[in-house]
């Protein structure tokens, strides 16, 4: 009977959207001919406003859209300011575009739980179709959803529309192009192609396809857990909402589950468990329950946050020494990716257990690139991203990543605070955040690498600066997605978490001497 929840969960996904939008204007199948017929008015009649009357009404060319919205690993912006149902059309007929160029015409498409969503994701597909792209349209899903739909349908193109954990009044669109997940200089070139009007025609279609309860199957088939763990889920009223509890009880688990009915408003705690504010919930109902884990997933469940059974934080880095274990365990010598934030302790570990550590860039898509250069098995980033190349596809998966999470402790006496606990800890910060411009991040960080003097120590400058001391490491980079400077620190003692606090603020104060400094 598991199987044939997600059926029924599927089958009332649209009764969970607000009711706002009749069907059709969801389905724009039959809308396309009729659409075409407005579309030719030109840029001086919308001058007269009558470009807000039909939702459709698009000029020929592409308005100039906004710069900010196009950013490091994705597009995002807030609805109906920055990003509007016209600025969805133009990323659908630019991505077409691109995919065309690249070889690829079917494009799949799907949507998290923001209210937005029904409209932009109607003018994304037109852009689409416009473009002459065979869309399918997968429905309201994770973003793993869409990745696992990329691997195994017709098409290696991709767009999920989803604003992730950010506020409800936010939306964006993460972007694979023929099996390539968009970044940096490849998001610019979208905008290039609207600027340049380097778009190309046709007619498309589009149908709908539900992969929702292949990824149920698939997943249920692949794990096995050697006995069952009672789990507490909390989908922080997110897209995970649809797939997430119902699939690890069918694994064999009994779950709590906290906040899974979709909700694009959010109205318990923000969907990013990478935030500790919002695990409270989670927590509570872990000790008060008594349950072995509690799991958190953000809005898109493309990440996961993980509480043990005595509500200690298990931060993702921490994870993956759990993950890196198994893998190699398998695997002897397989390449493990983390990203600069992750703790100095990982590399030892991983080296210990016979695989090959591998430092990189912090950013989902640049971590995906990576994996594809050096065939690793294995992949992770402090933010709660977890790639699984073993036994599944290499992308950023919460939902599996928790599956394979349970399947490991059920193959262990141990409770989960015990299992993490065996692991080497250090006394760490959680992020610092220092507020800059997005004109000064960079050249700040430039600076630093440059002149930057930190003593006897290990430096790594792949993403911002690292310095590993003997005992302890600092970080300081620009974050891609804010106008922030991020960094983190972690000794084996609090006097050389200091120590190496005081050489940051010494090289901060040189470069930046009217910085406001939190630590």
């Amino acid at each position: 009977s598991a199987g044939s929840d997600t059926g029924n969960g599927t089958a009332a996904a649209p009764a969970a959207q607000p009711a706002s939008k009749p069907a059709e204007a969801v389905d724009p199948l039959f809308q396309d001919t009729d659409i075409l017929d407005i579309d030719i008015l030109d840029d001086d009649q919308d001058l007269l406003g009558l470009e807000q009357t039909p939702a459709m009404t698009i000029s020929q060319s592409a308005p100039t859209l906004p710069a900010d919205i196009f950013r490091a690993y994705d597009i995002r912006g807030v609805v109906g300011d920055s990003l509007t149902a016209e600025t969805a059309y133009w990323i659908g007929r630019a991505v077409g575009s691109q995919s065309l160029a690249q070889g690829e015409p079917n494009v799949i498409v799907g949507r998290d739980g923001r209210l937005s969503g029904p409209e932009l994701l109607q003018q994304l597909v037109q852009g689409l179709l416009d473009c002459g792209c065979q869309v399918t349209d997968v429905g309201m899903v994770p973003t793993p959803v869409v990745y696992f739909a990329a691997n195994v349908l017709e098409g290696r193109s991709a767009v999920m529309l989803t604003g992730s954990h950010n506020p409800p009044d936010y939306n964006g669109f993460k972007i694979v192009i023929a099996g390539d997940t968009l970044a940096n200089e490849q998001i610019q070139a979208l905008k290039a192609r609207i600027d340049n009007n380097d778009l190309v025609s046709g007619v498309g279609s589009v149908q709908q396809v539900d992969v929702l309860e292949r990824y149920f199957k698939t997943i249920r088939d692949d794990i096995a857990l050697a006995r069952p763990l009672k789990v507490v889920v909390d989908c922080g009223n997110g897209a995970a909402g649809v797939i997430a509890p119902q699939l690890i009880e069918a694994l064999g688990c009994s779950v709590i589950p906290l906040f899974c009915e979709v909700d694009g408003t959010f109205p318990n705690h923000h969907p990013d468990p990478g935030k500790p504010e919002n695990l409270v919930d989670l927590i509570a109902q872990v000790k008060a329950e008594n349950a072995d884990l509690g799991l958190a997933f953000d809005g898109d469940g493309d990440r996961v946050g993980v509480v043990t059974n005595a509500g200690t934080i298990v931060y993702p880095d921490r994870l993956l020494m759990l993950f890196a274990k198994d893998v190699v365990s398998r695997n002897p010598g397989a390449d493990i990716i983390f990203d600069v934030k992750c703790t100095r302790r990982l590399t030892p570990l991983i080296s210990g257990y016979g695989g090959r550590p591998v430092m990189w860039k912090t950013g989902h898509s640049l971590i995906k690139k990576k994996m594809k250069e050096t065939g690793a098995l294995l992949a992770g980033e402090m933010s709660g991203h977890i790639f699984f190349k073993e036994r599944w596809y290499g992308f950023d998966d919460g939902i599996y990543s928790a599956a394979r999470l349970l399947e490991i402790l059920s193959l262990d006496k141990r409770d989960a605070e015990l299992v993490f606990n065996a692991f080497p800890s250090d006394i760490a910060t959680p992020e610092i955040n220092i507020q800059v411009t997005e004109q000064s991040k960079f050249p700040l960080i430039e600076r630093l690498q440059r002149e930057g003097q930190w003593g006897e120590a290990n430096l790594t400058s792949i993403d911002g600066v690292r310095v590993d001391y003997p005992k302890g490491w600092g970080l300081i980079r620009a974050s891609n997605t804010t106008p922030v400077l991020v960094l983190r620190f972690e000794a084996d003692t609090q006097e050389e978490l200091e120590r190496i606090q005081d050489v940051f603020r010494g090289q901060l104060h040189k470069v930046a001497p009217d910085l406001q400094l939190p630590f």
